[in-house]
Formats: C-alpha cells, sequence, structure tokens
C-alpha cells in the first residue's frame, strides 16, 4: 500500500472505525483495495508499534469510576523507583515526566467500589513513592477529548466541537459483560469481533446495536484506534497549561477546543502552588510546529500566562480494563503493607 493510502487508513481507524462484522472489508472498500492489503498494512504497522491499540474508549465516569490527572514532585534520584509503585496501580493509564518542578503526571481512575477512593489512594502513593508535593487536578469541565492524529496533513486548522446530549441508561450485567470482553485489542483479522461473539453467545447485532447504545449513552466515546505519537511522526507533543479568568473559563476553552491539533481541553482547579487552570493536550510533528500551534491558540484565547509542559519520558499509555479484580487485589495489597 502507497504511504498516502496508508496515511489515508490511519486517519480512518482513529475517526470512523466500522461496527460491522467484516470491518477491514469495509475500510478497503472506502479505500479501494483489498481486504488483505488493509489487513496486511496495519500488521505492519501493529508490528511497529505506529498502533497502539485498536478498541472502544470508553468514558471511566460514566461507568462508575472515580478519576483525575495528578501530578507529584520527586527527586530525580527516586523517579525510576516512584514510577514502578504508580504504575503497579490498575487504574493508571497515562505517566509521563514533564519538564516542570511537578515532574511526574499521570491519570488515576478508582473503581465504584474502591474503600480507599481517589483522595486516600492519591496519599498513599505519596507516601509510598517519597513525593515531596502532590496536585489532584480533577476535570471541572471537559471541552474535548478525541486523540486524532492528522496523518495525511488534510485536516483543517480548526474544527467545530458540538456538544453531545446522551440517553440515559442503566448498565446490566449483560452491559458489563460486554465492557469486559470488548475493552481488549481487537484482532487484526477479516472476522475480529468473532470471539467476543462467540464468548457472549449472541449474534453479531446485538454486539453492535449494544456498542452504539454505548456511544448514545455517553459510555463510550468512539470505537478507534489509538497511535503511537511518536511513532506516527508527532515526536512534539505538549501539555499546554494556562491561567485564565475562571469566570470566563467555559468560552475561553471552547476557543481553545475547536483547534484541531488539540485533542484534549480541560478546565482543573487552581492552587497557591498551582495557577494554571485550563489544560490542552497539542500535537505537533517538531517542536517547531507544536509551538507555532500554541502561539496560535495564544493569539485567539484570553489568558495571563501559558506554561507549555513537554513530555521528556513516557512511563506508561494503556486502556484501563474495567470491571477486573485488579483494582480490589491492588487495594488489598496497599493496605495489608501499611496494616
Amino acid at each position: 500500500m502507497s504511504e498516502a493510502l496508508t496515511a489515508e487508513l490511519l486517519s480512518i481507524i482513529q475517526k470512523n472505525f466500522p461496527l460491522t462484522r467484516y470491518p477491514y472489508a469495509k475500510i478497503a472498500q472506502t479505500l479501494g483495495v483489498s481486504e488483505e492489503e488493509v489487513l496486511e498494512t496495519l500488521r505492519v504497522q501493529k508490528e511497529a508499534s505506529v498502533i497502539r491499540q485498536i478498541s472502544p474508549i470508553f468514558d471511566t465516569k460514566r461507568l462508575g469510576y472515580s478519576s483525575s490527572l495528578i501530578a507529584f514532585i520527586v527527586d530525580e534520584d527516586k523517579i525510576d523507583k516512584a514510577v514502578e509503585i504508580i504504575n503497579a496501580h490498575p487504574g493508571i493509564s497515562h505517566n509521563y515526566e514533564r519538564d516542570h518542578d511537578f515532574n511526574i503526571w499521570f491519570t488515576l481512575a478508582v473503581a465504584p467500589d474502591s474503600k480507599l477512593g481517589l483522595e486516600k489512594t492519591v496519599e498513599l502513593l505519596a507516601q509510598k513513592t517519597g513525593a515531596k508535593d502532590a496536585i489532584i487536578l480533577p476535570t471541572l469541565k471537559m471541552f474535548k477529548i478525541a486523540v486524532k492524529l492528522n496523518t495525511t496533513g488534510k485536516d483543517a486548522k480548526k474544527e467545530k466541537v458540538a456538544k453531545k446530549k446522551f440517553k440515559a441508561i442503566q448498565l446490566t450485567p449483560f452491559h458489563h459483560e460486554v465492557i469486559r470482553l470488548a475493552q481488549h485489542d481487537l484482532p487484526i483479522k477479516s472476522d475480529p469481533f468473532a470471539d467476543v461473539v462467540a464468548t457472549l453467545d449472541t449474534e453479531y447485532d446485538t454486539l453492535f446495536d449494544t456498542l452504539k447504545e454505548f456511544q448514545e449513552a455517553g459510555v463510550m466515546r468512539r470505537f478507534a484506534a489509538i497511535l503511537n505519537h511518536k511513532k506516527a511522526g508527532f515526536n512534539a507533543n505538549a501539555m499546554v497549561v494556562w491561567d485564565v479568568d475562571a469566570n470566563r473559563g467555559e468560552e475561553i476553552g471552547k476557543k481553545a477546543a475547536e483547534f484541531s491539533a488539540v485533542s484534549h481541553c480541560y478546565l482543573r482547579p487552581k492552587y497557591e502552588n498551582w495557577p494554571y487552570n485550563l489544560f490542552t493536550m497539542v500535537h505537533g510533528k517538531t517542536t517547531q510546529e507544536t509551538n507555532a500551534i500554541i502561539e496560535s491558540i495564544a493569539s485567539e484565547i484570553d489568558h495571563k500566562t501559558k506554561r507549555p509542559l513537554y513530555s521528556t519520558r513516557e512511563f506508561k499509555k494503556v486502556r484501563i480494563k474495567y470491571y477486573t479484580p485488579e483494582f480490589k487485589a491492588w487495594e488489598d495489597q496497599i493496605t495489608g503493607d501499611i496494616s
């Protein structure tokens, strides 16, 4: 497959992965190539670690989990051990070192039946890692969350970010089982949902209708591929933090979220030792490109100060596995260690 078609393929699977029995054949039809070409190209991209995973992207909070972005200050000589301790928690999906005194940044989720809760879990992690300081930065307002790297170079500079209205849903044991089975990396083969359907002892249409029901209820954001930024050529990814007027936070956040290079945009709390409340993730192929995007955003939004925090090391980036026993096992172990 040509380089241009490969870029188009990677764009498609990030945005509109088909929920049908033979999704790769459907993608092949869109591209005007054979299913085998699509499968072979995706296998090559997967082996090269360009594709991290193809699976549902669930909304942690809508599944009843509590979650937050957390930042620690850890002495340089203690980072490796601290990362080992943090990453052992099954609710850690992302963990990075960033160029700031608050140098360890991770996202943490705790299960609905957690005995410790989020704050106590952070307290124990800070204690175990020897963190000198810690801040909890929960989402106060989410404007955008959608990592779709511009692999083709054709995406517009800005995009509309529509506010979605979700249907009510009462999660049943069957829903939980679908989530448990469907959340794993989708195989790159002609009939990739076969094992899930067989294990559920159901029909394909029932599985796809359930996944669409999740999406309509906001439980699943979308079914898509997540790419490895650097392997896909996006080598300069910055978490840009902004000090904006809290009274105008929603207006300013919506404007920042319109930039296509922004994958995440949130309002979070300020603290005495942390003056920034608007967070944007900006993706570029070079530091020069990313800095230019940041300056473009800065020229359009009112802010007092800003700070790009580039990741210097990636320690963990995975999708959380929901409704699994690992959460309880971690809490049992950590509380046993301190009792």
